[in-house]
């Protein structure tokens, strides 16, 4: 049984320049697409999404950043509050246009450390995709025996596909809605395909504003290694109307960057 994994990027429906503030218009017309596609859809659908100017914003004040770990029980906990807050707005967006939306924020289910998720409790999930439940999870901060650590969004997704299957689920594709057409080179044109076998991440640069988690350069990273272990991915521009009810249904084959398996 397969599932497509989506994720919905923070820098799309948040303005990362303010802090926790969301685009409520753009999550909403975003919510529409993905409710249009999911009847054409031949496989199921876990959304995914980052936490922009919500829980980036606050985790940056605290310290917390990718690869690095807190003790800090303030810091951890407001950084939790922030990145739940605008969980709760995507769930709201998804259930009023029908989608059968159920909640995991990573925090509850993974286990991390500073080098990433070591432990994922999937089987709800599984579950819930057996039900015909459409399971959303975030970037969240996720607690471990040395501390606490941010979980990107891109984190959360590896460690389902590689915790999923043994529960008869596996991940087919994975499809990053960004703010920008695709992923960009060093003299900002667009790449259209990017073969894992001959990467050049360094030649992506970092967020220009408040990113936690690597910005584009960790989505690359982590699209080259899924499609190396057997995962397409598709990048694209979530803020253009229409592109991911296409990308949805077209099977990745919408205008953005494929990372595709070799």
């Amino acid at each position: 049984m397969n599932v497509t994994l989506l994720k919905l990027g923070g820098s799309v429906i948040t303005d990362k320049l303010h802090a926790e503030t969301a685009r409520g218009d753009t999550l909403r017309r975003l919510a529409k697409e993905i409710a249009r596609a999911v009847p054409h859809m031949d496989e199921r659908l876990l959304v995914g999404h980052g936490s922009g100017s919500f829980g980036h914003t606050v985790a940056a004040a605290h310290g917390l950043s990718r690869g690095a770990v807190s003790n800090e029980p303030a810091g951890i906990a407001a950084t939790q509050a922030a990145a739940a807050a605008l969980h709760r707005r995507v769930i709201d967006a998804l259930l009023a246009v029908g989608l059968p939306v159920f909640s995991f924020p990573p925090s509850g289910a993974a286990v991390v450390e500073k080098t990433g998720i070591t432990r994922y409790e999937a089987e709800p999930i599984a579950l819930a995709l057996d039900l015909g439940l459409v399971p959303v999870v975030c970037g969240d901060v996720v607690l471990g025996r040395g501390g606490a650590a941010i979980a990107s969004t891109e984190m959360v997704f590896e460690g389902l596909v590689q915790a999923l299957p043994s529960f008869g689920w596996h991940v087919e594709r994975i499809l990053w809605a960004g703010d920008t057409e695709g992923v960009y080179d060093a003299e900002r044109a667009m790449i259209s395909e990017i073969d894992p076998d001959d990467a050049c991440p360094e030649a992506i640069g970092p967020s220009d504003v408040v990113d936690v988690t690597g910005g584009m350069a960790h989505r690359v990273s982590v699209a080259v290694e899924l499609a190396r272990s057997g995962v397409d991915s598709w990048i694209g521009d979530g803020g253009c109307p229409g592109r991911i009810e296409e990308a949805l249904r077209e099977r990745g084959r919408a205008p953005g960057t494929r990372v595709p398996v070799r």
